[in-house]
């Protein structure tokens, strides 16, 4: 059995699953935007890893310049209901 930290572990991978299951797909300069204060590199190689694992999917087309789509798989989309979780204990402790 994975190692759950390990495919979801760390900042910058939990908020591009977050965004990526709630909002869709999206380019790589629209979750750069979204996504404050991480770097290009960061955010490169996050994906990476969530394309590896199976959790995102890339999708590249043939256009000048190219165009990257970033899409949650079903295997991120079945995480659906513990972000929701996480966000409901969040509000409930935020004070």
């Amino acid at each position: 059995m994975p190692d759950i930290a390990k495919l979801i572990g760390g900042k910058w991978k939990l908020i591009i699953l977050q965004i990526l299951t709630f909002h869709g797909t999206k380019r790589f300069n629209e979750l750069r935007r979204m996504i404050k204060g991480v770097t290009q590199t960061m955010l490169t190689n996050q994906l990476r890893a969530l394309e590896r694992d199976g959790l995102v999917t890339r999708k590249v087309y043939p256009e000048v310049p190219p165009r990257v789509e970033y899409t949650a798989t079903q295997r991120a989309l079945d995480l659906k209901d513990m972000f929701q979780a996480m966000h409901k204990w969040w509000e409930k402790h935020d004070r």
